[in-house]
């Protein structure tokens, strides 16, 4: 049995990747998670055990604690999600995505390297092609790079750093691209799960601009399978991109979510667009699905509504979010869970 090492495995889609694994009970997961607002250690409640499931603290900076964790838990695989993804908080300082996601990918590369790592699988995203016309062809692997947005420049960066260790090191590393992802589990800033609470509370729900913007909705969970596909089955230095066939303007999920939750479209608040706002994503997902036999298997209206419900049936979760109290659950839970 294979020991993965996932990187931001507390985050949103990296809790989701943990627990389907822990699920399927093929692999064994060491996550390793700084713990910052986006890490959430509740996330993973119920699958850390110190056995199929283990937890350790810290920086993906930190090559010396990388290097130590591969070699003590005996890690074969590099799972590389952790990042900062949040476009807004990019737009307002650049400089902990160049940190995290440039020279954090560098880190993990190092140490994975080093320790003669078998395989890495950098997870990446859609964003890193720029933005898309409303009649031009979805994003495919070979269409050229052309971030907009600090974030997406980092993960473009850490993109082209994992494939010169390909090519001068001999690294054996896929690259996957994803358009956005929902479910459950993700922090309350992201669109659909700020519009869902918002909804619930009565709160406003602000739109950038006409919100008119084109976004291809993945489901995390069919997210999480091209993952463990391209892991399996990816050839080294390809990328792989993952889409939900589940194109949408964000305005036309908001009135979806006011449905859903029962409430009323006065709710609806129009504000100033984003700086350098991609108007479209779309991905054409033609290569994982023949390459890796990918397909995904929830639709966006289901997908939704199973989402919403989610957040409906775990209020405590969301509660300790948005206030904060998520980030004693480690000080406060974790060696006793242990």
């Amino acid at each position: 049995m294979s020991c993965i090492l996932i990187t931001g495995g507390a985050g949103f889609i990296g809790s989701n990747l943990t627990r389907m694994i822990a699920r399927e009970g093929s692999h064994r997961v060491v996550v390793l998670d700084a713990l910052t607002y986006a890490g959430n250690l509740e996330n993973l409640a119920g699958v850390l055990d110190g056995n199929a499931v283990t937890f350790v603290h810290g920086s993906i900076n930190d090559t010396d604690l990388v290097a130590r964790t591969i070699e003590q838990y005996g890690i074969d695989v590099v799972m590389h999600l952790a990042a900062e993804s949040h476009v807004d908080r990019s737009i307002s300082t650049a400089a902990p995505f160049i940190e995290t996601n440039v020279a954090g990918t560098l880190s993990v590369l190092e140490a994975s390297r080093s320790a003669g790592v078998r395989r890495f699988v950098h997870v990446s995203t859609d964003e890193v092609y720029g933005t898309l016309g409303p009649n031009d062809a979805p994003f495919t692997e070979q269409t050229a790079i052309d971030p907009t947005s600090p974030y997406a420049a980092s993960k473009a960066a850490s993109d082209l750093i994992v494939l010169s260790f390909v090519k001068t090191h001999g690294t054996d590393a896929v690259i996957t691209r994803c358009s956005n992802n929902y479910g459950a589990y993700q922090f309350p800033e992201k669109f659909i799960p700020l519009m869902t609470l918002n909804a619930l509370e009565r709160r406003s729900l602000p739109v950038y601009g006409d919100g008119l913007q084109v976004r291809d909705w993945l489901h995390v969970e069919d997210h999480c399978k091209g993952l463990l596909l391209a892991l399996e089955h990816g050839v080294s230095g390809q990328v792989y991109n993952f889409g939900g066939f589940g194109e949408r303007p964000n305005i036309d999920v908001i009135h979806e979510i006011l449905r859903q939750t029962h409430r009323e479209a006065s709710l609806i608040e129009h504000v100033a667009d984003r700086k350098a706002h991609d108007r479209r994503y779309a991905i054409d997902p033609t290569k994982a699905q023949q390459k890796l036999g990918w397909v995904p298997s929830w639709t966006f209206e289901r997908g939704l509504e199973q989402t919403v419900a989610w957040y409906l049936d775990n209020p405590v979760w969301c509660e300790h979010v948005r206030n904060g109290q998520y980030k004693t659950y480690y000080q406060q839970h974790y060696h006793k869970s242990l």
